[in-house]
């Protein structure tokens, strides 16, 4: 009976088709770009004729990594690192790579074991968006097992990996000032626990930028160590007691949890509390009031992080870089001034 599998090219078949040796072919599939630029064609168009494909299992035994690169992000569901892992996945697959993904469900225990696991699949780097900061459990054992990496997201400058963030500080700053010009004096921040160094930051700028300038407003502060599903509690239990003329949410989690709680209790927005969130999202274009936002560039922030790693697993030495790119602020309708009108701006700011 006959065989209807197809024998699978080889990246011998490959050179021998292209006249050059398999290790200046391998070269070529790696991205390596010391070959010579009309040897480099003639195996790419030997790879079309052969329909060939990298065996990464193969490819990586006798590396002994694989063509993978992993990515452990702390929550999948959440559209900045929905987004993040999607731009690094595409930017992967150009470079010749699979992109092995994992949530650390906002765990250190979960981040660490996902690690490891990286580690054991012999991943070529790993890029971790970390549950706390660059000094918590994930940096750790990736420092412990010597791994490759990069580090994204709730970090500053490490002594071990590359770090690319986003200026919370100059951010949330801006925040507390748009607040104080438009008038308001008594702010909610409000969000998720603040384990994470990127909550920590935007706490503590916009806090400084109030003493600093406006030393009568109140700020108030509340988060909450339980899930999603316990913000609109925390939230509601604020609100029984205190009504402050501006919300600022420190993460898009607890932006949609505002929304909903102000129309539980028919509170009008922006009319009655002003709302500003934290990162930007399209349903936050889309709802009415459409939500005031600090826009980080996610796009950027894969594309620099997936550049270090690139840098590190082709060797490039030398001491860690931290790069920290700029958000920008987003008025929209859920912004008014005390005693004034919705500032309903799309421009940029």
């Amino acid at each position: 009976m006959a065989s209807n599998n197809k024998v699978r090219a080889s990246i011998h078949d490959v050179a021998r088709r292209a006249g050059v040796s398999a290790a200046t072919a391998s070269k070529v599939l790696r991205g390596i770009r010391t070959v010579k630029i009309a040897n480099a064609e003639k195996v790419r168009l030997a790879v079309k004729d052969l329909g060939y494909r990298m065996d990464p299992l193969a490819s990586g035994l006798r590396r002994r990594t694989r063509q993978i690169i992993g990515i452990v992000v702390p929550d999948l569901e959440n559209e900045f690192f929905g987004r993040l892992t999607s731009r690094i996945e595409i930017l992967a697959e150009e470079a010749g790579y699979s992109l092995a993904i994992a949530s650390s469900h906002e765990s250190e225990v979960r981040e660490r074991k996902m690690l490891e696991r990286m580690h054991d699949w012999r991943v070529a780097g790993t890029i971790l968006a970390p549950v706390r900061s660059e000094r918590g459990a994930g940096a750790t054992v990736m420092k412990e097992l010597a791994m490759t990496g990069a580090l994204v997201d709730r970090v500053m400058a490490n002594d071990t990996f590359d770090t690319v963030t986003v200026d919370n500080v100059r951010a949330s700053a801006r925040v507390a000032r748009t607040l104080i010009e438009a008038g308001h004096r008594h702010v909610l921040l409000f969000g998720l626990s603040d384990v994470s160094k990127n909550v920590r930051a935007r706490i503590s700028a916009f806090q400084d930028e109030a003493d600093a300038f406006c030393p009568q407003m109140s700020v108030d502060v509340v988060l909450t160590e339980d899930s999603v599903e316990g913000l609109r509690g925390s939230l509601s239990d604020y609100l029984e007691h205190h009504r402050p003329t501006a919300v600022f949410s420190l993460a898009q989690t607890g932006t949609l949890s505002v929304l909903s709680e102000f129309r539980r209790r028919s509170i009008q927005c922006p009319q009655d509390i002003s709302l500003i969130g934290f990162d930007d999202a399209e349903w936050m274009q889309a709802t009415y009031p459409s939500v005031c936002a600090v826009v980080q560039p996610v796009a950027l922030l894969a594309e620099q992080a997936f550049a270090r790693l690139l840098l590190r697993i082709n060797g490039q030495e030398g001491f860690p870089v931290c790069l920290l790119e700029q958000c920008h602020f987003q008025e929209r309708e859920s912004l008014m001034s005390v005693g004034s009108v919705p500032l309903a701006h799309t421009g940029n700011q």
